[in-house]
């Protein structure tokens, strides 16, 4: 019985190592992120209140999003503002759905505004003007009643 190796014997060893250092690689690549992106691009501090008309509501992952024409200041043309919210599964739990609005309802919104000052907000709290209904997400407050200054 010899215990040298033979050219056979070293093709193999490289071959499993191969095989599994590019396992390891496929599970790697493969794992889920558990990052999330930022929100770093709204106010933490700062809260506005607006109104406006609901031009789009899309329940979609990662975030719902919805599209509000304003006339913030009195301005005589309508701004298109973007606010996102939370994703389907957590709103869900707040009692939103699919249909919890259509464009053309009217609603107050509480927000944290976009720190660029573009038109755009992490959404907080939502009145439906016309029904008086209130949806909350994970950001709502007690002082989300709609009553605060807009500036």
């Amino acid at each position: 019985m010899s215990f040298m190796r033979t050219r056979t014997d070293s093709r193999r060893w490289r071959f499993a190592l191969s095989a599994a250092l590019l396992s390891a690689a496929t599970l790697l690549i493969a794992s889920p992120a558990p990052a999330h992106h930022s929100f770093a691009a709204y106010e933490d501090i700062r809260i506005r209140t607006l109104e406006g008309t609901v031009k789009t509501f899309k329940w979609t992952n990662p975030h719902a999003m919805l599209t509000v024409l304003t006339q913030p200041d009195g301005r005589s043309q309508p701004q298109e503002w973007t606010v996102v919210t939370s994703g389907p599964a957590i709103l869900a739990r707040f009692g939103w759905r699919r249909n919890s609005m259509k464009p053309g309802d009217r609603i107050r919104m509480v927000c944290n505004p976009r720190r660029d000052g573009s038109p755009g907000c992490r959404l907080h709290t939502l009145v439906m003007l016309d029904t008086g209904q209130t949806l909350k997400t994970k950001l709502s407050t007690a002082t989300d009643d709609g009553a605060l200054v807009t500036w």
